[in-house]
């Protein structure tokens, strides 16, 4: 297993690591995502332990925070070997203070995780949403006493805009607090938002990319084809709407690409979308799920190779999009494109 530091911080992380969603399974969209119980759980992280993949990622939010006490009983005996990784922020009740980011609500999450987890410290600790109703200066103000407490050890963000990263940022650096070294993003070939404004930040400030859903939502398995209906057992008959956008045709455009990198490496089309993830710019990690011990091995065989600089390409070209503006001018014309430091 490749391990790269988380940012511009000193903990270095998996490549890979295992994201347990699919434990628990309460709930309309998380009982499609999976229902691993404790027993099951065990054995995912057996496989993944055995192959390095020794960061584990978790929220309160997943199935009302089952999902983190089955981690917390699969891990048990082995706390040593694991780096934890769990979130906070978004509603977990429909009391006043069981949403968002305030000094009540963070300290309450982070001693019910610590519980549910079963340990007396988290690695990583995340706010899942930017919680646009609690002064930014609460929300690091805290964090930090949470750090300092030994509470926890990192800090990182989940879903923020560039503007409420970056403010963030400086923030930290003003008043000395600890800072998100690590940002949990939505990025794919068939999800490539994160370049325009995230990544040339994450380049900048040195935030990691801890990378969700890397199959585009459980499109980029290779069971979506065009002409095709909807496999019968596919995820998105329950939980399309949660989840990005796709439109069809750019669904089926980088699929085709896929398919035939995939025959001309002998991989998986799964393998060479994680892959594809692992060789750009400011990623640490990419998050991989799995339902059953098959899928995780499959998603597994993502490391150790290396695609081309031609099947690169070729999948950057299938999977380009025109960006919005102010930033397509600097991915189409020249004059702009110069003063730009990230290649688009």
């Amino acid at each position: 297993m490749e391990f790269r530091r988380l940012g511009a911080s000193g903990l270095k992380v998996p490549a890979l690591s295992f994201g347990a969603g699919t434990f628990g399974g309460r709930g309309p969209m998380f009982e499609a995502w999976g229902n691993t119980d404790v027993r099951e759980a065990r054995r995912l992280v057996d496989i993944c332990l055995e192959a390095g993949v020794t960061m584990f990622d978790t929220a309160d939010v997943y199935s009302g925070g089952v999902s983190e006490e089955v981690l917390g009983e699969a891990i048990k005996g082995r706390r040593d070997q694991v780096i934890l990784s769990t979130k906070t922020s978004l509603p977990m009740g429909d009391g006043p203070n069981d949403a968002g980011s305030s000094r009540s609500r963070l300290i309450a999450a982070c001693e019910n995780a610590l519980r549910r987890l079963g340990t007396d410290y988290i690695d990583l600790f995340q706010m899942h949403a930017f919680d646009a109703g609690t002064p930014i200066e609460e929300v690091l103000s805290t964090l930090d006493d949470l750090v300092r407490a030994g509470k926890i050890r990192y800090i990182g963000a989940s879903n923020f805009s560039g503007w409420q990263l970056m403010k963030s940022l400086s923030i930290s650096e003003k008043y000395a607090h600890a800072r998100y070294v690590a940002h949990q993003v939505y990025y794919s070939l068939v999800g490539r938002d994160y370049e325009w404004e995230l990544m040339p930040l994450a380049i900048d400030q040195g935030v990691g990319a801890v990378v969700w859903s890397p199959l585009g939502w459980g499109r980029l398995t290779g069971k979506i084809r065009r002409g095709q209906p909807l496999p019968t057992h596919s995820r998105l008959h329950q939980t399309a709407d949660y989840g990005p956008p796709v439109e069809d045709e750019d669904l089926f455009r980088v699929v085709d690409a896929l398919d035939e990198i995939a025959k001309e490496t002998g991989r998986t089309i799964p393998q060479v979308a994680i892959n594809w993830l692992l060789q750009r710019r400011t990623v640490s990690s990419v998050i991989i799920g799995a339902r059953n011990e098959a899928q995780l091995r499959d998603n597994l065989g993502a490391i150790g190779w290396t695609l081309t600089t031609d099947q690169m390409s070729r999948l950057d070209a299938a999977s380009s999009r025109t960006a919005p503006y102010p930033y397509f001018p600097y991915q189409r014309q020249e004059g702009f494109a110069r003063l730009s430091p990230v290649a688009w």
